[in-house]
């Protein structure tokens, strides 16, 4: 636990000689919300999305955004930049495990998606009146496992990407159609049926839906967690196998 310790600490460090990186994952999701919650429709009721506001909706869209940002792009760039710097090589011959170094990585972007999703429930809470979680433990629950889902799949693109820009752009690809399933451009509940449907299969639009339902006193859907738990098992089992430290 010492070494492991250790290993987040330092990964904290890392992050924080990269500001950019830094600011889009943890801070960029407030200020998003922040600029939309000027808008002052967005802070009138909506029927569309059952009497909530625009602003309220966005809270956990914007989470899922933070999620997406580290789980896609974030972590896979930083392993895959490792495999081709060597560092996971001289890992793999010292005392310290490569994979307590995927755990400290995972432990790290956890507890920044966390400080995230506080800072956007406490500023927005403050300026616009954002209620905090009807049930908080449902929408941790929701937000942990958004979080190993999508990491799984930032995993397995870790996995077979050759170098940190092509773990980049392949998180790339993949984040714009997530994101817009899970709601960024618009939300869910005002998209076609149809797009709904497939979206619930996605692993950010089903963990935007299960914070969603935990701000408004709901417990998880056991297909929102299963889609979850399954992208965990399919996903984390493939790029165990695939992974490569050299």
């Amino acid at each position: 636990m010492n070494v492991f310790g250790k290993l987040v600490v330092t990964e904290f460090r890392t992050a924080l000689r990269e500001p950019m990186y830094f600011f889009f994952a943890a801070l960029f999701p407030l200020v998003l919300i922040m600029i939309l919650g000027a808008i002052p429709s967005f802070r009138e009721p909506n029927p569309d999305l059952g009497g909530l506001r625009v602003v309220d909706v966005y809270a956990g869209i914007v989470i899922a955004l933070s999620i997406a940002m580290i789980g896609l792009q974030g972590m896979p760039t930083v392993l895959a930049n490792y495999r081709e710097k060597g560092i996971l090589r001289r890992l793999a011959t010292t005392p310290v495990s490569p994979i307590a170094l995927l755990g400290a990585q995972l432990a790290f972007s956890a507890v920044t998606v966390v400080f995230s999703s506080i800072l956007v429930f406490v500023v927005t809470g403050i300026v616009y009146d954002v209620p905090f979680p009807e049930s908080p433990l449902a929408f941790l629950f929701a937000v942990l496992l958004a979080v190993i889902g999508v990491f799984a799949v930032g995993l397995l693109i870790a996995a077979v990407a050759p170098s940190g820009k092509a773990a980049n752009a392949i998180g790339l690809i993949l984040f714009f159609p997530l994101m817009f399933l899970a709601g960024l451009y618009a939300p869910r509940e005002v998209l076609p049926d149809v797009v709904q449907r497939i979206a619930d299969f996605t692993p950010l639009a089903a963990g935007e839906r299960l914070m969603h339902e935990a701000m408004t006193g709901h417990w998880p859907n056991l297909l929102s967690v299963t889609v979850l738990v399954g992208y965990l098992v399919v996903f984390g089992a493939a790029a165990a196998r695939l992974f490569r430290w050299e």
